[in-house]
């Protein structure tokens, strides 16, 4: 079982900052988008952002001009770097990798990381 290691998140102030990490086994190949999908309390899991492996990014309008994600193919790690943060980005963020290699393709998830944006 490939498990996505994240870590980050917890409490902020709204209009503060945090950043989220997550690393993904070197073993299953850089060929995927690697990505953060959030699901706040009573509502559908929502794309954040997706970054490909040639960097091309799919931000949710939410979020663009706050957040801002990268990775690292060599690594197989993607970060989200989250400003500006907002009472409704309170949500668990999941980080996700869809991808192919020659065992075929894979749609993985890590176990989600609280965000709360609070005063």
């Amino acid at each position: 079982q490939v498990q996505l290691v994240e870590s980050g998140g917890g409490l902020v102030q709204p209009g503060g900052s945090l950043r989220l990490s997550c690393a993904a086994p070197e073993s299953i190949g850089s060929l995927n988008a690697m990505g953060w999908y959030r699901q706040a309390p009573g509502k559908q899991r929502e794309l954040v952002v997706t970054v490909t492996n040639d960097a091309s990014t799919n931000y949710a309008d939410s979020v663009k001009g706050r957040f801002t994600a990268s990775r690292d193919n060599a690594k197989n790690t993607v970060n989200l770097q989250m400003n500006d943060l907002k009472y409704e980005d309170t949500a668990v963020y999941y980080c996700n990798v869809k991808g192919w290699n020659l065992k075929g393709s894979y749609d993985y998830w890590g176990q989600g990381t609280q965000v709360t944006v609070s005063s």
